[in-house]
């Protein structure tokens, strides 16, 4: 088997398939005629068709000058072609370039290289180009043609990140006829940070034709709700109702989309009862990565609407986080961007352990050393460090808040669009007894965001601090219902304590079992659990959680505690203290006496 250095080329359609669903004949009949045409300009510049690929062709050249001079002319010549079709019959060409040591077996060739050019072309514009930086860097000033910096990109099985410059013709407009159909962005994230694109197929409406208007405004009612993250892109309604009724696999629709995960789902109705099913793929291996069943009467139409839309964000939002972080590791490299830094701390911040957590801390730093634009990384930092605190797995120091209120400014500062970023400001404050200000921020992240349980959530949070238990328990309850799959959240250990402050200690109990089968060692569930069986009169039980508590905590004490404390209430605090030393924890002892600075609180 031969091995030579050469340039590769290539090509495929955008919207080959849906164009193909519409006119099967005439879509072939086209591509063809164009496929003709283009053939002289490839010999021209040194070329060879190594095959065609269905929807496309794959080049070899000599010289990574000529290939990328070729390339440039063949999307010249179809843009002229295009002038003059109509608009439905337009086909352009994406195009990627890359050179390196290839393997020729009669007419083949085959390697990494060819596999890298293939990935390129998915990221290249219809109508344009995209050329690795390798590539680029060999063509220098050769060309004729200025080419762009799109930044490092990762593509699947290729295991460096390749730099990537585009072409695109001079008046391209990527809103224009037959362009690619571009995801809605809510988010400040530099374009390389932006990884997750989704895309919301229309939903099958299993009922009759009177039912449509169900299905399809619960569709674009969830692009919506799913739109407002900034963790990902979603695509807009446009781009994926073009696949209404069509029966292409997931797989192919998700290729003509670039999406990274598609959502499909189904709308039944029987009397006056609906159904609404709905899953989450990842089209490219076909996993089913979350499935979920709503039912409920229809009732108020839009308010079931909105009760169903919400329940399905809430739950997807927090898979599509998972599934990001639970991607295959990223090798260690100085190359690594602050993004790959922060999905790599997003990995061991899933695992919920206590070296887990330190090596994610590390990893959000070094993304927000890389890149101290990236609110998303400071949003995490300033989370996982209060959660570390209220597990007991960090000391609780002015320092550390001080830094979390720090991180949780800045946060907002960068991506004012955020609703995670002013829930973490929200709840920094609120600890910290600053009221005014995190109920401010609280009601700032639902008005971005209504359809995030979080924001709800921390909303809830600020009545318990300032000592409305019934306004906190609707939105604690709320949210654990909606979204209690988020490891952000600790929704079942607040909870406890509202329902302990109203005196419902069996239903505390409850709560505080719950979070304890999340998080066994969680220090606020452990201690809210003994003052609870305390208060029920439950001597034993009591006695035997404190000493639980105190054996995971050994110097804990009730005075620690209630310094920790920033309620509003001052009957709230004595309510909790009284609990504790029922249940025998310790008042204090004299060798935690300490001469630093109160200490931040620890809610």
């Amino acid at each position: 088997m031969e091995r030579r250095l050469a340039a590769i080329v290539c090509a495929d359609v955008a919207g080959y398939s849906r164009m193909m669903g519409a006119d099967e004949a005439g879509t072939h009949a086209t591509f063809k005629a164009h496929r003709g045409a283009i053939y002289p300009v490839i010999l021209n510049h040194g070329g060879r068709l190594v095959k065609n690929t269905g929807d496309g062709f794959l080049l070899e050249f000599p010289s990574i000058v000529g290939a990328i001079e070729a390339a440039i002319a063949m999307q010249g010549l179809m843009a002229e072609r295009n002038n003059h079709i109509p608009g439905d019959r337009v086909m352009q060409f994406r195009m990627g370039i890359h050179m390196g040591d290839v393997m020729a077996d009669e007419d083949e060739v085959f390697g990494d290289d060819v596999n890298i050019a293939v990935r390129l072309e998915s990221v290249a514009a219809p109508g344009g180009i995209a050329v690795s930086g390798k590539a680029c860097h060999e063509a220098g000033k050769r060309l004729s043609v200025t080419l762009i910096d799109s930044g490092p990109h990762r593509f699947k099985n290729i295991e460096e990140p390749i730099e990537v410059w585009t072409w695109q013709p001079e008046g391209s407009d990527s809103a224009g006829r037959g362009s690619r159909l571009v995801p809605s962005e809510t988010s400040n994230l530099a374009a390389q940070y932006r990884t997750a694109i989704v895309g919301v197929l229309p939903f099958a409406n299993l009922s009759d034709g009177a039912d449509e208007y169900f299905s399809d405004g619960l569709t674009e009612d969830l692009i919506h709700a799913l739109s407002l993250q900034s963790f990902y892109r979603v695509l807009s309604r446009n781009s994926t109702f073009a696949f209404k009724g069509n029966n292409q696999s997931t797989r192919l629709i998700a290729r003509e989309i670039d999406a990274t995960y598609l959502i499909q789902g189904s709308v039944r109705r029987a009397g006056t009862k609906i159904r609404v099913t709905s899953e989450l793929i990842a089209p490219e291996t076909g996993e089913q990565l979350w499935t979920g069943r709503f039912d409920r009467d229809i009732g108020d139409l839009f308010a079931m609407q909105d009760e169903i839309t919400t329940s399905l964000s809430a739950a997807i939002a927090a898979e599509i986080y998972r599934a990001e972080a639970s991607a295959p590791p990223r090798p260690s490299s100085n190359d690594l961007t602050a993004w790959d830094r922060f999905l790599k701390g997003l990995s061991y911040y899933y695992l919920q352990t206590k070296d887990d957590w330190e090596t994610s801390i590390g990893l959000f730093r070094e993304a927000i050393a890389l890149d101290p634009t990236l609110s998303i990384a400071r949003a995490y930092l300033a989370t996982i460090q209060i959660q570390g605190i209220q597990f007991g797995w960090i000391h609780s120091t002015r320092e550390l808040w001080d830094s979390a209120m720090s991180l949780a400014q800045s946060s907002v500062r960068l991506d004012p669009r955020s609703s995670f970023a002013f829930q973490i400001l929200a709840y920094v404050s609120a600890v910290q007894g600053h009221y005014e200000a995190a109920m401010d921020a609280a009601k700032r992240a639902v008005a971005l965001n209504p359809y995030d349980m979080g924001a709800r959530g921390v909303l809830g949070m600020c009545h318990l601090v300032i000592g409305e238990h019934r306004h906190a328990i609707e939105m604690f309850s709320m949210a654990a219902q909606r979204g209690n799959s988020d490891p952000r959240y600790q929704w079942a250990a607040v909870n406890a304590f509202s329902h302990y402050l109203l005196g419902q200690y069996d239903a505390a109990l409850s709560w505080a079992r719950e979070e304890l089968y999340l998080n066994p060692n969680q220090m606020q569930a452990l201690a809210i659990r003994s003052a609870a069986l305390a208060q029920l009169g439950r001597t034993a039980e009591a006695k035997n959680a404190a000493e639980v508590l105190l054996s995971n905590y050994p110097n804990l004490t009730v005075e620690r505690m209630m310094r920790h404390l920033h309620w509003k209430a001052a009957g709230d605090v004595a309510h909790y203290r009284e609990g504790l030393l029922k249940a025998g924890i310790p008042f204090g002892k004299v060798a935690l006496i300490e001469s630093s600075p109160r200490l931040a609180a620890d809610s």
